[in-house]
């Protein structure tokens, strides 16, 4: 069984909102997608999308989005990012999953010898945080990704390895440390997967490590509409 992850697919069979009209990268892109994940994925593996997943406003408006992602080979693990205002209730989002599509929302879910966990996250300031509501979301995410993170080590019965899932980078662009990295520090946590990035203007690291822990950006315009495989060892 292999990992694999992706982020940001800004799907929109259910509503009008193409992404070539952000540039000429994003033409075809699905299609780009498409072909590789069937490439590269098999039933038994498992593809992370670390958020914004679908510009529908609303849950019912989803449903050719989801039917996209059910067709897709492999298990598919989703988390909330700051564009899918349809995720509601996390009971009424599992209520519309196709088959081997799955939500985490403050939970963790074990494939083999791994555990994924996760949570939308928020931005980290570089110093203050800019308003007084923008440190209140963090602090809340904060508290979720514990959530999360606490549900892992409870799973964890025989060393398997835990991959997190955000979809706002952990660290600001100094690669401070900060809360959230010291919960993903303090847990045991193999590799981070994140989006939220994108475009030509973005210069970071696709793959870097801090503190030992290996940390992939999977926005699908920065990785050229492919697929990362997560490799963790031994």
């Amino acid at each position: 069984m292999k990992i694999f992850a992706i982020s940001d697919l800004h799907l929109s069979f259910g509503s009008n909102k193409p992404m070539d009209v952000f540039g000429g990268h994003w033409e075809n892109y699905l299609e780009k997608i498409t072909e590789d994940w069937n490439k590269k994925v098999s039933d038994e593996d498992v593809v992370l999308i670390a958020g914004d997943i679908s510009w529908a406003m609303k849950l019912e408006d989803t449903k050719e989005d989801f039917e996209f992602l059910g067709k897709l080979k492999g298990h598919k693990v989703i988390i909330r990012g700051n564009h899918d205002y349809w995720w509601s209730s996390i009971s009424a989002v599992r209520s519309v999953l196709p088959e081997k599509v799955y939500a985490i929302q403050n939970d963790a879910i074990k494939f083999g010898d791994y555990i994924i966990c996760g949570t939308r996250g928020w931005t980290v300031p570089e110093a203050e945080f800019e308003t007084p509501h923008d440190e209140k979301i963090y602090k809340r995410e904060v508290i979720r990704l514990e959530l999360t993170l606490q549900t892992a080590k409870r799973l964890q019965t025989n060393n398997e390895k835990i991959i997190c899932m955000l979809h706002y980078p952990p660290t600001n662009t100094r690669r401070q440390p900060n809360e959230m990295t010291a919960l993903i520090e303090k847990y045991g946590v193999s590799s981070v997967v994140f989006g939220h990035l994108h475009g030509k203007k973005v210069r970071a690291d696709l793959t870097y490590t801090y503190n030992n822990i290996t940390y992939h950006l999977t926005s699908c315009d920065l990785l050229q509409n492919t697929l990362v495989e997560i490799e963790i060892k031994d």
